[in-house]
């Protein structure tokens, strides 16, 4: 990791990142029966020991952390808490994403005042830290297009506060092609895209999240390996992978370290980039994914400089304000 370039984390779900201090008490404030009573006994549940059998059994981890949102004022509390966390880890830029009806779904709450409520939470949280933040709303696929017309309606009542629209959740069974719509309404808003694909999908999964949807980023992205051509048309659009290594091995998405394929994104010159993805549930920091993921994976140092370089390319940030985070960092040394 080279200090004289900002730290940025671009792929990060709040929602999916909630301590387990916090689930324990909101888990005794909200009288929900928690499967441990102290963080020791909670662990196993929500956090990943080895690699699972598949993206949909990973996810599963999430449960613990959406169900004791018993309140609104619990969505904003695990919002600011997402940005206190990042800025203790030494983050210079980050950008949140969650799903308000993924949020809503165990306690029936409203997603759009769940949208509000993220809102105030990350406010809140630039407000104590200073830290540079911007919001990212999910389309929870695997809901339904239906479902997903509510949660864009949600998001859109905060339109402003927004930066991104992503989709998420059940690729394999949830194709990119239900979902057109709902995303020319979020270009429309004027927000940028970034979709979920090539995870639990192949290659096939990443061309349509570009050509139907409008991505301009890629979360995850790995099986474009599969494709010569795909990979060429990354490389040409200077289309940014949001990739997540940890994450990737234990989801079964790859089989090890060794074989992830980010090395051959970046020695191919694709804007590929390391991230944390849900670092509670895969009980990891960025910090760790530059010093022990990245390496793990063959990333030589040059190459793990090249993905900090090219975050900050990828960002979803003003020229402008690009140059203020180096400005930043030229001060800091």
């Amino acid at each position: 990791m080279d200090p004289s370039l900002p730290f940025i984390e671009l792929h990060r779900h709040l929602d999916g990142n909630v301590r387990l201090q916090t689930i324990l008490d909101l888990g005794r404030q909200h009288g929900i029966k928690l499967p441990g009573n102290t963080i020791e006994a909670l662990r196993p549940h929500v956090q990943v020991e080895g690699v699972m059998p598949d993206l949909v059994s990973w996810l599963n981890k999430l449960h613990w952390m959406i169900a004791v949102l018993g309140d609104y004022e619990a969505c904003q509390r695990i919002a600011r808490e997402n940005v206190e966390d990042a800025h203790a880890e030494g983050i210079d830029y980050i950008e949140l994403r969650f799903s308000p009806y993924f949020m809503a779904g165990p306690n029936q709450l409203d997603p759009a005042r769940v949208v509000e409520a993220v809102v105030a939470g990350i406010a809140e949280g630039r407000a104590q830290t200073g830290l540079k933040v911007k919001l990212i709303g999910i389309l929870s696929r695997t809901f339904g297009p239906e479902a997903c017309r509510i949660e864009l309606e949600a998001l859109l009542t905060q339109r402003a506060h927004l930066t991104a629209l992503d989709l998420a959740g059940d690729e394999k069974n949830w194709p990119a092609e239900l979902f057109v719509e709902h995303f020319k309404r979020g270009r429309d808003a004027g927000w940028a895209i970034t979709v979920h694909a090539g995870e639990a999908g192949g290659a096939p999964s990443v061309w349509a999240a570009l050509q139907k949807l409008g991505a301009t980023r890629i979360g995850h992205g790995i099986r474009a390996i599969d494709d010569p051509v795909l990979l060429d048309y990354l490389a040409q659009h200077r289309i940014g992978l949001e990739v997540n290594i940890t994450s990737n091995v234990q989801t079964n998405t790859v089989p090890g370290f060794a074989e992830h394929p980010i090395r051959q994104f970046l020695d191919r010159g694709l804007l590929a980039t390391i991230n944390t993805d849900d670092p509670v549930i895969s009980n990891i920091d960025l910090r760790h994914e530059y010093e022990v993921a990245a390496p793990a994976a063959g990333l030589t140092p040059a190459a793990i400089k090249q993905a900090q370089r090219n975050a900050l390319e990828i960002a979803f940030l003003s020229p402008e304000e690009k140059s203020a985070l180096l400005a930043g960092k030229a001060r800091q040394g």
